[in-house]
């Protein structure tokens, strides 16, 4: 058998144990699912254009098991598995035998009293922040849009760049062996802790994570803050980490919804520090027509050379139907700082040299996205 048909092969086992289970308890099974492709033209890629496939932008690939029982009184056993892979190879991501290494949870879920769940969770600057729609890039400009910049010494551990998606709002960090909790509203407001163990011996703090999240809605308004603290093994023997916190608030101006948000991240080994600002816009034209539009200012201190990134990201979106769309977008990032060899790099462009050769890059890029 091809190593490639292991993934489908897979979903036919687990649905059928789940339909079977299905026979003997009062709950309900769903798969679903994600699929993203297109074609992303960069004009500067250390010193040259290039124009390539790339899959997962606008949102990742992902294959999603998720169910409940009614155990009665308002309470639910709930469960998700959620496995992401490269849509032009069918690999797994981030490699092969981690297949549900994007979520994969197991807890209760009370009407009244919120829900519990434990396992390989997001943290709460992705539920809050992003999840609560301050941040255009979850809307209409997908991972080129989060943030990444001239700030690689920044130096997150286990990261492809340093700083890809440094806030950690693209969901593309998750918090291993946690027990998270989420509340449920009240009188629009909600709330949220996480605690990711970690694991050694001696030290309970050591490689640990903590997140805390909180939202408000009324109406056309909506606001909401979020921390996490995330400690690598790498910084400080466990005890140092990457701190994130943010804020956003956005509002319903009929068909646009305008969004604000700032976030601040810190190396507590290095003391490096980004501040991140950023505003925008997402306009419902039609029925099948929407576009977006936004700036960020991506300000780095003293310890990342004072570097900074101005970027801008416009999106048009074509809606086929409530799954299926079609979007072109265009970001431009422009670097500036003390060294003489800052450069400009939009995130979500992983390969070796992709960064710019200079302070400046620009892409476009035409993509199909569908659920299902």
């Amino acid at each position: 058998m091809k190593r490639q048909g292991a993934l489908p092969g897979l979903a036919v086992c687990l649905t059928t144990a789940f339909l079977h289970a299905n026979l003997y308890a009062q709950g309900s099974v769903t798969l679903q699912g994600m699929i993203d492709g297109g074609v992303t033209w960069v004009n500067n890629q250390h010193g040259g254009s290039v124009t390539q496939f790339d899959s997962g932008i606008f949102a990742p690939n992902v294959l999603t098991f998720s169910g409940n029982e009614d155990l009665g009184g308002g309470t639910k056993a709930i469960f998700n598995l959620t496995s992401q892979f490269d849509l032009s190879s069918g690999a797994t991501i981030p490699g092969a035998g981690q297949i549900f290494n994007r979520t994969s949870y197991v807890g209760l879920s009370d009407e009244r009293l919120g829900a519990i769940t434990f396992g390989n969770q997001y943290d709460f600057m992705f539920d809050t922040l992003t999840l609560g729609l301050f941040d255009g890039a979850f809307l209409f400009g997908g991972l080129y849009d989060f943030r990444q910049g001239p700030f690689s010494a920044l130096g997150i551990p286990q990261n492809p760049t340093g700083s890809f998606d440094f806030d950690r709002l693209a969901g593309a960090t998750r918090v291993a062996n946690a027990v998270k909790y989420r509340s449920p509203s009240f009188a629009g407001f909600s709330f949220g802790a996480l605690y990711g163990f970690g694991g050694i011996a001696g030290s309970f703090s050591a490689n640990s994570t903590i997140s805390a999240g909180m939202n408000y809605e009324n109406g056309p308004l909506a606001a909401g803050i979020a921390y996490i603290d995330a400690k690598y093994p790498e910084l400080g023997n466990g005890h140092e980490g990457i701190q994130n916190f943010g804020a956003g608030a956005h509002y319903q101006f009929g068909s646009v919804l305008a969004m604000l948000l700032y976030t601040n991240t810190k190396n507590t080994a290095s003391g490096a520090k980004i501040d991140v600002y950023k505003a925008g816009a997402y306009w419902t034209i039609s029925r099948v027509w929407s576009t977006g539009l936004d700036y960020q200012y991506m300000k780095g201190n003293e310890v990342l050379e004072n570097n900074k990134a101005h970027q801008v990201t416009a999106a048009l979106q074509y809606h086929f139907s409530k799954t299926t769309m079609a979007y072109v977008e265009a970001v431009y990032q422009r670097a500036s700082g003390d060294a003489e060899t800052t450069q400009a790099w939009i995130n979500g462009l992983l390969e070796p040299g992709a960064a710019a050769s200079n302070r400046s890059q620009t892409l476009a890029r035409i993509g199909l996205q569908t659920k299902f």
